[in-house]
């Protein structure tokens, strides 16, 4: 079986990649639990050392990533090229955990008591369409700094740039067996992740609806999943914010990556008494967004992924609802014009679902109270933005918030220095930051008596 690739900017036909069957599955989750062994019996510093070279094959690789991503995903040139800097980022800032698995010495009557940070062994990572590279690396970095073997299964839709690391890290004398990637379908590839009991965790980055099927299934093994779904975040707008400020920067926030982003703030809710203003503003700032040719240095956003996915986004635009909108070329590929809507009530399906698409919905709330109810109404719980200048609100809403990551008087998300998750159903477990490699090991203790 094999997949056609299309150039999601052109419509052009690309590369046909064949799709892994089940047996070929199996002979590499039985290759990577044989490699596994060998790997985690490295010295930590001989490990850390092969990631650093592993990051340093990407960082030779840079232009090459990036224009694999365009061509594959339609991801702007100068967007893809961070993308690819950072999985090299990733990987250096994990090269260092190898060294620091510390675990600790805990006083006891009799003797002495130590623990240890054990690898699973193999983990299977299911990794997403919309960032197929870096959030690979989220997970494939720290599993393989704390001793396990990693396959990935890449997004049928965008698979080159995971195919490419794979190529990378054996150049960069991964060994062979200790990080595969494996392109094909989920319900073969990534369901064997789910039922072989060679493998100890399943990552995995997509819907809810999928990763609530995920979930099931390793509850049958007990086994531990990373879920990173959903996302309806809200970019709360207060009076006293830098209302301009405001409005000139929530386009990136919602249209970068063409809204295909969990983290995407697809919903703005405004103080009524700036409401106005705040419009005025956004449609100034919507207008001048450059939506185009992903090969171009200046574009700010390219296509959508596919035609099919391009008709879903469609299908929650109601011409009644539409505020104002962007532009976007005409003609082959999947351009859909950043749009903004203005919905006559908060049940409106563009404030209750994820449309992972350049569209954005903005209504006004009353007081502090409001807006956190109205953030709050959804069943997603990702990310999100606070713009106010009262620390004491910043605080207050912070906290009410349900979310997992928050952002005051800008619009980031994402540190590969912090953790990153969300709460309610748009996932379960942390990726990122310091403590990432702990969630690929098992934590043992040893007790040693003194006679």
């Amino acid at each position: 079986m094999s997949y056609q690739l299309v150039n999601p900017a052109t419509a052009e036909a690309m590369e046909t990649i064949e799709h892994t069957s089940l047996e070929q599955t199996d002979d590499a989750i039985a290759n990577a639990k044989s490699a596994q062994r060998r790997w985690a019996g490295l010295a930590p510093a001989e490990r850390a050392e092969i990631l650093r070279s592993f990051a340093d094959a990407v960082a030779g690789d840079v232009e090459n990533l990036a224009a694999l991503e365009v061509r594959n995903s339609g991801h702007p040139i100068s967007q893809a090229r961070w993308e690819a800097n950072h999985v090299r980022n990733v990987l250096e800032y994990y090269a260092g955990a190898p060294e620091r698995l510390i675990g600790k010495q805990i006083p006891v009557a009799g003797g002495i008591d130590i623990t240890f940070h054990e690898p699973l062994g193999v983990v299977g990572i299911i990794t997403p369409w919309n960032f197929p590279m870096t959030i690979a690396s989220w997970g494939f970095a720290p599993a393989l700094a704390a001793g396990n073997a990693v396959i990935v299964k890449p997004a049928e839709w965008t698979p080159l740039t995971t195919m490419r690391l794979g190529e990378l890290a054996r150049e960069a004398g991964v060994p062979e067996g200790v990080f595969q990637v494996l392109p094909g379908k989920g319900s073969v590839v990534g369901n064997r992740f789910v039922t072989h009991e060679d493998v100890r965790k399943v990552v995995f980055t997509g819907s809810t609806e999928v990763g609530k099927t995920i979930m099931r299934g390793a509850a049958d093994q007990i086994k531990r999943v990373t879920l990173e779904l959903g996302g309806k975040s809200a970019n709360i707008v207060f009076a006293d914010a830098d209302v301009d400020k405001a409005a000139a920067t929530a386009p990136s926030s919602v249209f970068e990556n063409a809204g295909q982003d969990c983290c995407a703030r697809s919903r703005i809710l405004v103080e009524a008494s700036v409401y106005d203003r705040f419009m005025q503003g956004l449609e100034k700032s919507v207008a001048a967004f450059s939506v185009g040719d992903p090969t171009k240095d200046e574009t700010e956003m390219g296509p959508l992924v596919t035609s099919v996915h391009r008709d879903s986004v469609a299908s929650f635009v109601e011409d009644d609802k539409v505020a104002f909108r962007g532009s976007a070329p005409t003609g082959p590929g999947n351009w859909f014009a950043p749009t903004v809507l203005a919905p006559s009530s908060l049940d409106d399906r563009c404030m209750r679902e994820e449309i992972f698409g350049p569209v954005v919905a903005v209504v006004p709330f009353k007081d502090e109270a409001h807006a956190l109810e109205i953030a709050n109404s959804t069943e997603y719980g990702l990310s999100g933005s606070i713009w106010t200048r009262d620390v004491g609100r910043v605080i207050r809403v912070a906290r009410g918030v349900e979310s997992g990551n928050l952002s005051v008087n800008s619009h980031s998300s994402v540190r590969y220095s912090t953790p990153f998750g969300g709460f309610k159903q748009s996932g379960l477990g942390r990726e990122l930051g310091p403590d990432a490699p702990l969630h690929f090991t098992e934590e043992k203790n040893v007790f040693i008596p003194n006679d």
